[in-house]
């Protein structure tokens, strides 16, 4: 039996993977608020207090791993391996970037899992890349070695890269957010508070109109969503107009990855977002910046683009590495 674990600022989920002949199968799964512990352990005791042997495990979390310990980026939780195995009771405990358990689920995801934005033509040994936005920006990608006969997750904190503006508005934007919080990275953008961020900055200093109905529902208590819920919709108002933005940045951002990456085998996005806006996502904004690379347009014409629709991939991604080791091989049938 197998423990993966998702660890994220706003939630974080467990699940407990059978390793059977036909792949992993979940056994059992729970979701708690992260802001309403003290820590990972107290959650860890509640979900096994269900039951369940443990062998061996692996958390994914919200920030960069260093020597087996993590302090996550938007939480303040400290989780490190040897607390894990004494907690756990277990030898073997990984302790990855969630980005890195995300990328460890790409080559196991099924057809329903995914939903197509460009068809393209995938490398059989091409790297694979993810990047996910939601309470903050993820990225990861998958690298195929020499031999082709499997893949290596590696972790990345590409999220706190800086934003660079492609435009005068986005010029504009930059500046806003610079005033706000000084170094302005990805995330600053490409997250649910950066979709309120975009928002405010069309409302304050672009001067985008807003019916007076949604922005009372923008100013509750989960603005990003009332932008989504408004937004994919289309239209003239400002949050038709902070999702176009938001997928433009985005379809730029998974350009920039998949070249710095060279991920001819994919880019997949994650994350609660991506989903959220598929209809938009579909649209010309995230494409047309996707491909907007100058003489690398050709390269990328040819890369699949796809969005992760099922919430658990990185725990799924997770138990994958915690039953390889960190090495994951093609599955079944796959084209090496």
């Amino acid at each position: 039996m197998i423990l993966a674990g998702d660890v994220g600022g706003t939630k974080t989920s467990l699940a407990l993977y059978r390793r059977e002949a036909r792949g992993l199968l979940r056994n059992r799964m729970a979701t708690y608020g992260s802001r309403e512990h003290a820590g990972l352990d107290p959650i860890l005791r509640d979900f096994l207090g269900g039951g369940g042997s443990v062998e061996r495990a692996c958390i994914g979390v919200a920030g960069p791993v260093e020597d087996g310990r993590c302090r996550l980026t938007n939480l303040g939780w400290e989780v490190d391996e040897a607390s894990l195995r004494r907690t756990l009771g277990v030898r073997e405990a990984y302790l990855v970037n969630d980005l890195q358990a995300t990328a460890s689920s790409l080559p196991f995801l099924q057809e329903s899992d995914r939903a197509v934005l460009k068809k393209g033509e995938a490398e059989p040994r091409g790297n694979m890349a993810v990047l996910s936005a939601g309470t903050g920006l993820g990225e990861g990608f998958l690298i195929v070695p020499g031999s082709g006969s499997g893949f290596i997750p590696l972790a990345s904190e590409g999220g706190h890269v800086d934003f660079a503006p492609r435009d005068e508005r986005e010029i504009r934007l930059h500046a806003f957010l610079g005033a706000k919080y000084g170094h302005v990275s990805v995330e600053r953008v490409l997250s649910g508070p950066g979709l309120h961020d975009i928002y405010r900055f069309l409302r304050e200093k672009e001067g985008v109109a807003e019916e007076s109905g949604i922005l009372a529902e923008v100013a509750g208590g989960e603005p990003h969503r009332a932008i989504v819920r408004h937004g994919i919709a289309g239209g003239p108002g400002a949050c038709a107009e902070t999702v176009r933005i938001f997928c433009s940045i985005y379809g730029a951002e998974a350009g920039n990855l998949t070249l710095q990456y060279l991920a001819t085998g994919g880019v997949y996005l994650g994350g609660g977002i991506a989903p959220a806006i598929l209809p938009a996502l579909r649209r010309g904004e995230f494409l047309s910046a996707f491909l907007d690379k100058g003489r690398m347009r050709g390269l990328l014409s040819r890369v699949p683009v796809v969005v992760i629709l099922d919430p658990a991939a990185p725990l799924l991604g997770a138990a994958a590495y915690a039953a390889e080791g960190g090495f994951l091989p093609r599955p079944p049938g796959s084209r090496s």
